[in-house]
């Protein structure tokens, strides 16, 4: 079996998470504003335990967003990854690079009430870099539909999310399902002005076509702003009736927005 059949299910959702709501898979409907800037660094440790079988993708992601309007932002990203197995060997490399737009088509303000949409674009990597677990070697895309709710106690932001999953390789088209889909919730508390604590659930598909097709995700994070213009968060997801698996997600990052 080659390295990136064992490509593990939260890993599919990373490219979106790495352009979303830091340490969050869940998005929010916020922009960044006519002529502002926003720029994403970020860690992502990922884990998968099966019988016989470890598999590790650990990812440096970075995305840079830009305000067209008000109400509309464009965003670029990609990562450098490195995946291994045990038993196994390890490869490091360039994953799929990304671009997108937010656009908040309504915004409620006495409601307290916004959504969005959301297309992304993910280019392919070479075949050589698919095999060696580091990406798709055909261009993907995916959209999702935002909601932000404003609270007394904070936040909640709702996502439905599709994308494509796309391989060159036969075999990775063997064994992976084609689409996927995602419904995600989460609550942002907000403690004071400077710390955040977090929670996001969600309904996704499981990749893997050999297994049932739904599967679930939980994740705990924390948000700390130093500055107004930078935030540091921290988040860690487990996998949900994923039979014969065990996956966990430590992901961490830095955001700052500048004009």
């Amino acid at each position: 079996m080659r390295a990136s059949h064992f490509w593990f299910c939260l890993a599919c959702w990373l490219p979106a998470a790495a352009a979303a709501f830091q340490p969050l898979v869940t998005d929010d409907t916020g922009t960044q504003g006519a002529g502002g800037n926003q720029v994403e660094f970020g860690y992502t440790r990922n884990v998968e335990k099966e019988p016989g079988t470890r598999a590790v993708t650990a990812a440096l992601p970075f995305t840079y967003t830009r305000g067209l309007t008000d109400a509309v932002d464009l965003y670029a990203g990609g990562s450098y990854l490195r995946f291994s197995t045990t038993p196994g060997n390890a490869h490091n490399g360039s994953g799929n690079a990304l671009a997108g737009i937010k656009w908040r088509f309504y915004d409620h303000a006495a409601g307290k009430l916004s959504l969005a949409f959301k297309p992304e674009i993910r280019f392919a990597v070479s075949g050589n870099a698919e095999d060696r677990g580091l990406g798709n070697g055909k261009t993907n895309a995916g959209a999702a539909l935002l909601l932000t709710l404003e609270t007394v106690f904070g936040a909640i932001h709702a996502n439905l999310a599709v994308d494509s999953q796309h391989f060159e390789l036969a075999g990775n088209r063997a064994v992976h399902r084609a689409t996927l889909w995602r419904l995600s919730v989460a609550p942002v508390f907000e403690l004071d002005e400077r710390w955040r604590i977090a929670f996001d659930a969600g309904l996704i598909t499981n990749p893997h076509r050999a297994e049932k097709s739904h599967m679930a995700y939980v994740e705990a994070g924390f948000i700390h702003a130093p500055h107004r213009n930078l935030d540091l968060a921290a988040g860690l997801i487990r996998d949900v009736d994923h039979k014969g698996h065990r996956v966990y997600l430590l992901t961490a990052g830095v955001t700052w927005r500048f004009r």
